[in-house]
């Protein structure tokens, strides 16, 4: 089975991800963050190399979606390669910084790869507000995102909304962060736990 964890940037899907996988016995594929080799250049320079951060990140999570159907473990996955296409891609070239022409060619290979996965038999979606999302980034202090800019995070939010509100690929499940702590009340985490479960007795 595969679990996948959506949200914005700060919206605590790898912490989720991380506890939901130890509590499951499930196995966790994590984003690619810290081998990442674009991320720092693209956030000093987004219009230069937002392109190929977003081949990078289509590429990365191509190859997991291979990995997980190939192996038929039970997977949660720390973001969906659908966010890419739908969120972070179109956001970029909306804002003049990623071309037309770059944008197309993105847009035809993640249509090309759709044709040949399966979409996540769950998906879970942390929604959170800006607010929210900027006191866990400003928490995990990572240099490359001291720079994010509030209407960034706002738009990818209102695109967020968008794509979830049209999803139809599999059951979901949607999670209100911004009252919740996983990581340091048991309480929380049980509350997702609890609903996980009434949901994933119709998957197994």
């Amino acid at each position: 089975m595969h679990i996948a964890v959506a949200g914005n940037i700060g919206s605590g899907k790898t912490t989720l991800t991380r506890l939901l996988a130890k509590h499951y016995g499930w196995k966790p594929h994590f984003e690619d963050v810290d081998d990442n080799p674009y991320l720092n250049d693209f956030y000093e320079d987004m219009q230069r190399w937002s392109f190929n951060l977003q081949i990078y990140f289509l590429n990365s999570r191509f190859g997991q979606i291979v990995d997980i159907r190939r192996k038929g473990e039970t997977v949660i996955q720390d973001r969906t390669i659908y966010e890419d296409a739908h969120i972070f891609a179109p956001n970029l070239h909306t804002m003049g910084l990623m071309s037309t022409r770059d944008f197309n060619n993105y847009s035809n290979l993640f249509a090309l790869m759709c044709s040949l996965i399966q979409p996540p038999d769950l998906l879970i979606y942390l929604r959170g507000n800006v607010p929210t999302l900027v006191s866990q980034i400003q928490k995990r202090g990572r240099d490359y995102e001291k720079n994010i800019r509030l209407d960034y995070l706002q738009r990818l939010n209102e695109r967020y909304e968008a794509w979830i509100d049209s999803y139809k690929l599999g059951k979901m499940l949607i999670i209100e962060v911004d009252n919740m702590n996983f990581a340091e009340r048991p309480e929380d985490l049980r509350v997702v736990i609890n609903k996980i479960d009434a949901l994933i007795h119709g998957l197994f």
